[in-house]
Parts: C-alpha cells; structure tokens; sequence
C-alpha cells in the first residue's frame, strides 16, 4: 500500500519479531567477515601464508559469496526464500566448526568458502524476505534490520576477538569457532518463521496460506489490499524470468541503479576496512593490544550509526542518505590519506631495539639517525640491506616500529568512515536492492547485482595487503576517496527516491524511466 491508503492496524510486534530472526543471518555474516582480522597473524604464522595466500585466505568468503549470490536467487524462487535461508544457517555452523579445526591451508579455504557461500545466501535473501512480508511504511526499517545485525556481527566479532587473543596456544581456532553457537541458534529459529506471502502467490498461487499470514501482519482489510496488489503486480503464470530479461530495454534504469550502486559500495574500501581493521592501526604505529581496542571503537560506531541509519530511512528516505553519506565518506577518506602523507618514519635507538628479528635488527643496525618522508623512500633505502623473505617480514612486522604519524587523526578519519558508511551505501543499497526488481527477474536479478557486489569486493580484499605493502596507505585511502567521490555524482543522477511506495509502484515507475 502507498502513503495515500486507508491506514490499517498493523501487529508490529510480530512483523518485527519475524523480520529480526531472518536477519539473524546479518549477525553471521558480520561475524563471519570481521572475526578474520583478529585471526590475521595466527594464520599467516601456522599456515605460512605469503601476502597473496593471506589476501586470499581472508577474500575466499567473498569468493565462496559469489556462489551462493549465484544459487541463492533461482533457489529462493524455486524453493522459498525460508528453505534457502535454513540451509544458510547450516552452511555457517559448518564453516565455523571446519575453520576452527583446520590443519591445512587448503582444508582452512575450503571451509572459509563454505561459509562464504552462506555469506552469499543470507546477504540476498535476507533483505528480499523482509521486503516482501514488511508494510511499506516499516519496510525501510525492517529491511535494515539485516544491515544493523550485520554490524552487531562485526562488533561483536572485534569483542571476541580481544578477549580470546591472549589464549595460550593457538588462539586464533577459538576466535574462528566460536560463531558456531548462534549459526545453530539461527537454524533453529527459522523453523518458526513463516514464508513469504509474496512467493506463496507468485510460484504457488496458495492465496488462502498467504492471506492468512498477512492478516497476522495487519489484519483483514490490509491482508486484502496487499493480496490485490500482489495479483496486479505478480501473475502466477507469468514467465519465469531469464538473464537476458535483466538487460531488455524496459530494465535498463533498474540495473544501472543496482550494478552502480553495489559496486560502490565495496569498491571504496569498506571490506578492506573491517577486514584489517587492527592491521590499520598498527600502521599507524599502534600496538597489537591498543590495535585490537580501536577496532572495537570502529564496531562500535558503525552500530551506532546504523541505528541512526534505520531511524532515519523511511523519514529523510533513501537518496538524501546516499548522498550525505558518500559526502562525508570521501573527507573521511582523503583526511587518512593526508595523515599517511605526512608521516616519517624515523630510526634511532630506541626504534631499532623494538625489532624482534635479530636478523633484520643486523642488517638495519647501520640505519640510526636516519629519517624517510614515505614508505616508499623507506622500502627503497631498506630493501637492498636484506634478501626478499626478510624484506617482506620487515614490511609486515616491523615498519610500525619506525612510523612518526598523527594517530588521532588516522582514528578519527577511519571512524567518520565507517559512521558515513553506516547511515549510506550499508543499509540503503540492501534496502534498494530489494525494492527496485519486478518479481519476475527478482531471483536471478538479486543473484547477478549480488554476485557483482561479491566480486568487487573479493578484489579489494584480495589486493589490500599488496596495497599497504607496495603502494603505501596514502595512495591506497587516495584511491578509495576519489572512488567515493565519484559515488557522489553516481547518486544524484541515476538513484531515484522509494520511501513510502509499495514494491508495485517503484516497479511501474522504475521501468516507465
């Protein structure tokens, strides 16, 4: 129903109980994403990862997402979006159980793939299940409650995460095993949840099961309306809809939005942010401790902001939002790179004792009282001093005992990063994703654009290390800033408002465009 229909008495509390379980897969998949950076140099150290194998033991969930945004979407349309979201949930516990005892780097990527393809089902059907059974008035809302459960995951994965780090032993296994308790609680719960009212009409045509649960949502009169909506809008004998039908004509505006807009939200660096949150800070010359602090501070934040997000949504609505936040993304942004910019990295004494390679302690032991204005003058003072294995240990675990930065504004430019993120491209592009598609490519499409979105950032994931290490921070947040300036233009010209529509009525007005 539109902002003009008869209002009607909503049960609230059971629309969000339903909406808040489904999103559960939100809080794994947050989890799931964050808990590796804690996980970092356990890994690198028991597996003998170099940078490419690190790159890719963390970006190998995104990898295995790209699978499951592949199967998740036909799937969902063939077999309900509850089914599919069931065997998410077993997918996560497997995971999280198969990672935390693994003995080998390929059985340890197998089982990160596993959970990545549970990354990839819950990411999309998720936010397409709550848009579907939520009234348009609460659906912005209901539908970032995946978003707000995706970060409750992530700060919650940094907490774990500094609480388990000193476990004697390998503490590592019990940062990665422990998401295995609420994947479990998740599966459970799904069993209570009914299915979507939507996909009941459109693939079962059982309209007296989907009559029955929206008179649960909002009694009678509202059960009737929506019912008679949904019939204009979706036939039960329509075509099923195919790839070549995402870029007919009619459906060209709609895949702009969704292929730009989920682009831009991984290509300026957001995964790569949470990824390696603490790998950041100790770039900026923290300690492991204090890094892991901060990277709880950076959870913390997108929280918060997230609420602030959802509070916010179906009021100022969707584009005002986007636009706000990839505003404030890009200062955040271009203040870290200038931050990095002006950093020297100094040796004296002091600094030079810090190095716990006795080796690499050796070969530097000439350097004192010397000073670099970059890393990169840095990297190329040092790199002749010693031969490639322990170049590359000085660039991963030493260069933070030389660096002279202002830290306070690394801080604050990562936070006003992730706070920008939080009200913007994090909620709104799910919510987005999930409104603009007729349901007769909604599958597939949600598949494609989610596949997309996974690709991206399994780029940016995988590439981060070599970034830090080979290019510096301060080209690296350069790049991602101009990325998010051009997220600024992409939204004003081609993102168009949904706030208060029914998903019928964007659908008519996205393809009249």
């Amino acid at each position: 129903m539109s902002e003009s229909s008869p209002e009607v008495k909503m049960n609230k509390s059971y629309t969000i109980l339903i909406s808040l379980i489904v999103a559960l897969g939100g809080f794994l998949l947050g989890f799931d994403s964050a808990v590796i950076s804690g996980a970092v140099k356990g890994i690198t150290v028991y597996f003998e990862m170099t940078e490419w194998m690190l790159g890719f033991s963390v970006g190998c969930v995104v990898f295995g997402a790209m699978a499951g945004n592949l199967l998740a979407g036909p799937m969902s349309d063939k077999f309900g979006r509850k089914r599919i979201l069931i065997i998410v949930a077993a997918l996560f516990t497997i995971s999280a159980t198969w990672s935390a005892l693994a003995t080998g780097y390929t059985e340890f990527i197998i089982a990160r793939i596993i959970g990545g393809i549970g990354i990839g089902g819950a990411i999309l059907i998720a936010p397409i299940y709550i848009a579907e059974i939520a009234p348009p008035k609460l659906r912005g809302s209901l539908v970032s409650f995946n978003q707000l459960n995706i970060v409750i995951g992530i700060s919650v994965a940094y907490f774990s995460n500094y609480f388990l780090v000193d476990i004697e032993g390998e503490s590592w296994r019990w940062m990665l095993g422990v998401e295995a308790i609420p994947a479990a609680i998740y599966f459970l719960a799904l069993f209570t949840v009914p299915r979507s009212p939507r996909w009941l009409i459109s693939k079962l045509n059982e309209v007296k099961l989907a009559r029955k649960i929206l008179a649960k949502i909002g009694g009678e009169e509202y059960a009737e309306v929506t019912i008679a909506e949904i019939q204009r809008g979706i036939s039960a004998k329509e075509e099923k809809g195919t790839l070549a039908d995402l870029f007919k004509n009619r459906n060209r505006t709609i895949m702009i939005i969704a292929i730009g807009i989920a682009f831009f939200q991984q290509i300026t660096g957001i995964n790569a942010v949470f990824y390696y949150a603490p790998t950041i800070f100790e770039q900026a010359g923290g300690s492991t401790d204090s890094s892991f602090l901060q990277a709880i501070v950076v959870g913390l934040t997108n929280l918060v902001f997230t609420l602030v997000a959802i509070w916010l949504i179906d009021k100022l609505g969707r584009k005002p939002l986007l636009l706000i936040g990839t505003t404030f993304m890009t200062i955040a942004l271009m203040m870290a790179a200038f931050a990095f910019n002006n950093a020297t990295y100094d040796f004296n004494e002091k600094t030079l004792a810090k190095i716990s390679n006795h080796e690499i302690r050796t070969a530097l032991s000439d350097f004192s009282g010397r000073s670099y204005e970059s890393q990169t003058a840095l990297f190329e003072a040092v790199e002749p001093e010693m031969n490639q294995d322990l170049f590359l240990m000085f660039k991963r675990n030493e260069i933070t005992n030389f660096i002279q930065i202002n830290a306070t504004l690394v801080l604050i430019a990562i936070l006003l990063y992730v706070a920008s993120f939080a009200i913007s491209l994090g909620p709104v592009m799910w919510t987005l994703i999930s409104e603009i598609f007729p349901s007769k490519i909604k599958g597939i499409a949600i598949s494609a654009v989610g596949f997309f979105n996974s690709l991206v950032s399994f780029s940016v994931t995988q590439v981060f290390p070599w970034e830090l290490s080979n290019l510096g921070p301060t080209v690296t947040f350069a790049l991602y800033a101009l990325l998010s300036f051009c997220a600024i233009f992409f939204v004003y010209k081609f993102v168009i408002e949904t706030k208060g529509r029914t998903l019928e009525e964007v659908q008519e007005i996205l393809i009249r465009k």
